[in-house]
């Protein structure tokens, strides 16, 4: 019985192994080589005003939420303010200069080296969380690059290469825009995923309060990224 189950369990295992191999090989795309052009530009600049850029540089409060509400946001972009909340943690973040963080922990100041690894934890959510809401929003980041690539059905898509800043600099992101320059989805060159040319849409697009227009939902394959309840005000 116990060889039986060992040789079904080795089959598991095979079929799995098989399985990730076969994902592996053929959901890892090369990153598109490109040169940096006045064309791909261009191509920023509608994707920028497609997405009420001008709207975007004038909002000054953002609120959502990640991960299906696990984390929450209260950022004021003005200040380079934001409150993040995980678990039972209260981060209230100085981005300009993080040691004037203020970290709570079910109700209690946290300080010393916990308080510094709490504060790294929270810019580190906050720098992906805020991502995946305002990446449209930082194609001309200091450090980046933008190139043209020829999608599959002609259309050209744009592969913005962030080289300095965040929290993974060299990450890569080739975004597929409708015909007035609203981005669909990006595909992924990321350093935490093993997977590259990994796709993800951008969905549900609303106007906010302050005119600028920002993404509910993302999908990854069968997973969804919920934004919660997205605000953006003056």
């Amino acid at each position: 019985m116990q060889n039986k189950l060992a040789k079904i369990f080795g089959i598991f295992l095979l079929f799995l192994f098989l399985g990730g191999l076969f994902i592996y090989l053929f959901n890892n795309d090369p990153l598109p080589k490109v040169v940096p052009s006045e064309e791909a530009n261009a191509l920023a600049s509608k994707m920028l005003e497609a997405v009420h850029n001008e709207a975007y540089q004038n909002t000054r409060y953002i609120k959502w939420s990640y991960q299906e509400g696990r984390h929450q946001y209260n950022w004021d972009k003005k200040l380079g303010l934001v409150e993040v909340r995980w678990d039972e943690v209260i981060a209230n973040i100085n981005l300009n200069d993080p040691i004037k963080s203020k970290i709570s922990k079910k109700g209690n100041p946290v300080v010393g080296e916990s308080k510094k690894e709490l504060v790294e934890k929270a810019i580190k959510y906050f720098n992906n969380d805020s991502f995946w809401l305002v990446a449209p929003f930082k194609i001309y980041d200091k450090g980046t690059s933008r190139g043209l690539v020829t999608l599959d059905d002609g259309s050209n898509g744009l592969l913005v290469t962030y080289t300095q800043g965040g929290t993974t600099p060299g990450d890569s992101y080739l975004w597929t825009l409708d015909e007035n320059g609203l981005p669909e989805s990006f595909k992924m060159w990321v350093q935490v995923l093993p997977l590259k040319g990994l796709e993800a849409s951008w969905e549900n697009w609303e106007e906010m309060e302050s005119g600028v227009l920002l993404p509910q939902l993302h999908r990854i394959g069968p997973i969804k990224l919920d934004m919660g309840k997205v605000e953006a005000y003056n």
